[in-house]
């Protein structure tokens, strides 16, 4: 199966400045994603996508090319991951460049193995729209997740809340944001958010690390600084 690995890494970040190319354990953030990309598939296989000239520039500088700018339209607060990855993908195709999927990278996730890319993407097939990555949720809406009634009174959100154990509760997956592995088909035609045929990739909680925050940075260089993957 031939991929096109997308990373996406939009120069405005309002939570933490530049964030795609923070040092994070002496290095930029972004780079922890080519890294795992590189050791997955060759270089022409991988676009960095992004609207800055100092990203472009520091990516370049590690030995891969970006291959073009992002248009200031894909580059707002409002713009979703569909249409930037779609972006990328009809770029290659307009070359003649046939991708069997599309493997989205956010820079954000920076600890991954390349084992994890290989797992999610023998899950793939084209009969299913995408594999994501999850790991277990902290909140379990059949044991501790609460919706307010019309009363203001909390519910519980699902089942009959007679569950005394979490343990008792059926599993509950939240995605963590690392690995999108996508059938281009179903991206074409009808977009990510209309996506029904997912699967799932779990991924254990440590390596689920999203940084989102000056408060999750501050997670990852715990994990970092402490060892905490080995």
């Amino acid at each position: 199966m031939k991929s096109l690995i997308v990373i996406p890494a939009r120069g405005g970040s309002k939570g933490i400045p530049h964030k795609n190319i923070k040092l994070l354990g002496g290095k930029p953030l972004v780079y922890y994603s080519i890294d795992v990309a590189c050791q997955f598939t060759s270089r022409d296989n991988i676009c960095v996508t992004t609207d800055d000239d100092e990203i472009i520039r520091v990516v370049e500088d590690y030995g891969l090319k970006v291959p073009f700018k992002r248009p200031d339209y894909l580059a707002t607060d409002t713009c979703g991951s569909n249409e930037v990855i779609l972006h990328a993908y009809q770029f290659y195709a307009r070359k003649g460049v046939h991708y069997d999927a599309i493997l989205l990278l956010q820079p954000t996730s920076p600890f991954r193995k390349v084992e994890f890319l290989e797992d999610a993407c023998a899950i793939y097939d084209d009969s299913i729209d995408m594999v994501t990555s999850v790991r277990l949720s902290s909140c379990n809406p059949y044991y501790d997740g609460f919706e307010e009634d019309a009363d203001g009174f909390l519910k519980i959100s699902k089942g009959d809340g007679t569950l005394e154990r979490r343990q008792d509760a059926p599993s509950v997956w939240q995605q963590n944001g690392s690995i999108y592995v996508i059938n281009p088909k179903s991206l074409v035609e009808k977009g990510m958010a209309h996506f029904t045929k997912i699967k799932k990739y779990a991924m254990p909680e440590l390596y689920s690390v999203d940084i989102d925050t000056p408060f999750d940075w501050k997670i990852a260089e715990l994990v970092m600084n402490e060892k905490l993957l080995g």
